[in-house]
């Protein structure tokens, strides 16, 4: 009997990255140019063709830490217009792994869709010795087809892992295992042909996620990330309630506010800032606190300075609301 089975059709959105990227030589790792455009990135791995159908667009072919907020609106309208076709059963979106995460939690709390969405990079450039972007690329697409894929949010594949974009992070420069999620582990694995999912997301998501579809609007609300460290200064809190509707302070310890972040605090509640404390630890969690009230602040739970901005700015476009804020950072 014939074989019947549909072939998948996957749409591949390409912003450049590293996965898009040559050098001179073979051992040039650093310094390299983005050049390749994606029908080039999938007609560099023949297996693809066997695994799917293909449509391509291309938004934009640049370095990640370039993206800026209308590239992002961009490619969040061009994945959900895949999504939204009957026709298409996944999206693979090539991206640079510097600023990876931060798009990947952006389309993961306001896509509209429980198909398979997946990013996927490199650490090396296609031209260079055990280039890593060629099997990451296979391993999203069979990701992106696999029926098992379905209603996981945004997922990133890389170096044979499965993570979601609510947990995952850059945690290395250079090496190919770059990226790795906080405590809460990976969603599954990829070999091959062959996944296995082992865990699901319980915090809401895609379809799911009251943020869905917030691309739709032409601006983001400003908001700054602030390191705190010892002797820090003032000045940093001033110049960003200057500009910003925001801030996110990357605390010490789990959200401790030092004296200067405490009076940065209360400058920020008179002005009618926004106020998120994180912490530059990458693991843990930042609880409400009695002094929240006092200060104004909302507690990131566990989300990463970068990803608790990137949950504020959505939030802010809804409510400005601390208490309603502070709910959507505890169920995030």
């Amino acid at each position: 009997m014939a074989n019947t089975q549909r072939i998948p059709r996957i749409a591949v959105v390409a912003t450049g990255g590293t996965i898009a990227s040559t050098a001179a030589d073979s051992t040039q790792l650093a310094d390299y140019q983005v050049c390749a455009a994606v029908e080039d990135l999938v007609t560099a791995v023949p297996d693809l063709a066997g695994l799917a159908k293909f449509e391509f667009e291309q938004i934009c072919n640049v370095k990640s830490h370039q993206i800026g907020d209308q590239t992002l609106l961009e490619i969040a309208r061009s994945v959900q217009r895949f999504c939204d076709r009957d026709d298409i059963d996944g999206v693979v979106i090539t991206h640079g792994t510097d600023t990876l995460e931060e798009t990947a939690f952006y389309l993961h709390l306001t896509l509209d869709t429980d198909k398979p969405v997946v990013m996927v990079g490199a650490m090396r450039p296609a031209s260079a010795m055990s280039a890593d972007g060629p099997l990451n690329l296979f391993h999203a697409v069979v990701v992106a087809s696999h029926p098992d894929a379905k209603a996981k949010g945004v997922m990133v594949v890389m170096n044979d892992r499965i993570a979601s974009a609510r947990h995952v992070t850059k945690a290395h420069a250079n090496g190919v295992d770059a990226f790795a999620p906080t405590e809460f582990g990976y969603l599954g694995l990829v070999f091959g042909h062959w996944v296995q999912f082992q865990s699901a997301l319980v915090t809401f998501h895609t379809a799911q996620s009251p943020f869905k579809r917030s691309f739709e609007t032409d601006q983001l609300p400003p908001v700054d990330i602030i390191y705190d460290h010892q002797g820090a200064g003032l000045h940093q809190y001033r110049a960003a309630i200057e500009v910003s509707e925001g801030i996110v302070l990357a605390a010490t310890g789990h959200g401790s506010l030092s004296p200067q972040a405490s009076e940065g605090a209360r400058l920020a509640l008179a002005a009618n800032v926004c106020f998120v404390r994180s912490t530059r630890v990458w693991q843990g969690v930042v609880r409400p606190s009695v002094k929240d009230a006092q200060f104004g602040t909302v507690a990131a739970f566990t989300l990463t300075p970068a990803k608790a901005r990137v949950l504020l700015r959505l939030a802010m476009v809804k409510s400005r609301d601390r208490a309603e804020i502070q709910h959507w950072f505890a169920e995030a």
